[in-house]
């Protein structure tokens, strides 16, 4: 059975983690730019081309006109605590959607198609709630999300942008629909018009069962590897489930969100918090493949140090690796092998050592495959290095310790 009362407020309706770490990642990485785009210069620019672009596009929805729909617009604000300016707007014809433009102290909500024949009562409260949470986060935090907004819808327009930064322009408007979901559920009280007027906007119709959809919004999500494939907006059925599981508290909403719109960590869809998070990875791999003292030639340092300039090896023993997303798994064995073959001298130690740490990570497979290929290993002394590789190390290390006390 749905809820008709959600368990959520304006209290519960913060950044979500991801948008809260990809901001502390720009303003920390990309400070001269991030000082342009939240200047009041930058801020007034972006504010008369919205204004001009509302006028000469747009029908303006005037109060006393449309009082209702007024009403509706105000009670939405009073919910989320918005003191700004709402003006709204009719675009052409078209399907049914709204957009916000944002101006500081000003939200102006531009309804398109029959939006207004289709939604009743509190479904247009909670669209309404939607663009008025998009202007709510970008108010937050004197305007840090807004500022991240811009710079990454300018940099997925610009042809010179890395790969990363598109993935993260597109992993942070999924977010961000996120964040305007629930605040749409805040701003009409209960989470069945708000998921109704969700399916409304997709479908154009006019009746909608909630309960049924989120019914079958349930059924598409159990799939293991279920992840959007939206690029500006989660698809409804993510969008429902995600919406349940906030308003009923769940204490792993957000991270069944992380993993609907992000998947897992896959080094073909990196954003830039990815390629920190992999970067983290391999720093740990290295430092667990060269943890023991009889591996810590200068060979192997100095490869280490191909990768980051500042290692050393640990001063003590490392808890085992934990296994890696697939999506790493060739990534990590060719780093792996890339090691062994860096010290011809340490023998198979490197490779007894390498293996063990890839089985632990998820890629003794691929390591193998590339140990064989790449450095022409033949698979009989490979097969000797797998049965071996304890005695291999303990050897090495005793051998390490002897030469150390003479």
């Amino acid at each position: 059975m749905v809820e008709t009362t959600p368990a959520v407020s304006l209290e519960d309706l913060t950044p979500l983690p991801y948008q809260r770490a990809l901001a502390a990642w720009l303003e920390a990485n990309e400070p001269e730019v991030w000082r342009w785009a939240a200047s009041a210069e930058a801020r007034e620019e972006h504010a008369s081309a919205v204004r001009a672009e509302l006028l000469r596009n747009s029908y303006r929805l005037d109060a006393a006109a449309h009082p209702e729909l007024h009403a509706h617009a105000q009670l939405a604000s009073q919910r989320l605590g918005i003191t700004a300016s709402v003006t709204l707007y009719q675009a052409g014809d078209g399907a049914m959607n709204a957009a916000i433009h944002f101006m500081p102290g000003e939200a102006h909500i531009v309804l398109s198609g029959p939006l207004l024949e289709r939604l009743q009562g509190a479904e247009m409260q909670a669209v309404l709630g939607h663009e008025l949470a998009h202007y709510l986060l970008w108010e937050l935090d004197g305007g840090r999300y807004h500022v991240v907004d811009r710079l990454l819808n300018a940099t997925a327009a610009d042809p010179r942008a890395d790969a990363s930064h598109l993935q993260a322009a597109r992993r942070y408007a999924l977010y961000t629909e996120a964040f305007a979901d629930r605040g749409g559920c805040v701003a009409c009280g209960s989470l069945e018009p708000a998921v109704s007027a969700l399916v409304k906007v997709q479908t154009g119709l006019s009746q909608v069962n909630a309960a049924s959809y989120l019914q079958q919004a349930e059924e598409i999500c159990a799939a293991p590897d279920m992840q959007t494939r939206g690029t500006s907006h989660p698809e409804v059925f993510v969008r429902a489930r995600a919406l349940r599981l906030w308003t009923e508290r769940e204490p792993d909403a957000d991270e069944w969100l992380a993993g609907a719109l992000e998947g897992p960590l896959d080094l073909g869809t990196l954003d830039i918090l990815g390629q920190q998070r992999v970067g983290a990875i391999t720093r740990a791999t290295i430092a667990q493949l060269l943890q023991r003292p009889f591996l810590q030639s200068e060979p192997l340092l100095a490869h280490a140090r191909r990768f980051f300039p500042d290692f050393k090896p640990p001063g003590s023993a490392m808890p085992p690796p934990e296994e890696v997303p697939a999506g790493l798994h060739d990534y990590m064995a060719s780093v792996l092998v890339d090691f062994v073959a860096a010290d011809p001298e340490l023998d198979d130690v490197t490779l007894a050592a390498a293996l063990g740490i890839a089985e632990a990570l998820g890629c003794a497979g691929p390591l193998e495959q590339r140990v064989v290929k790449d450095m022409r290993f033949p698979k009989r002394n490979l097969t000797r290095v797998k049965r071996e590789a304890a005695a291999l190390l303990d050897k090495a290390q005793s051998q390490h310790q002897q030469a150390a006390t003479t």
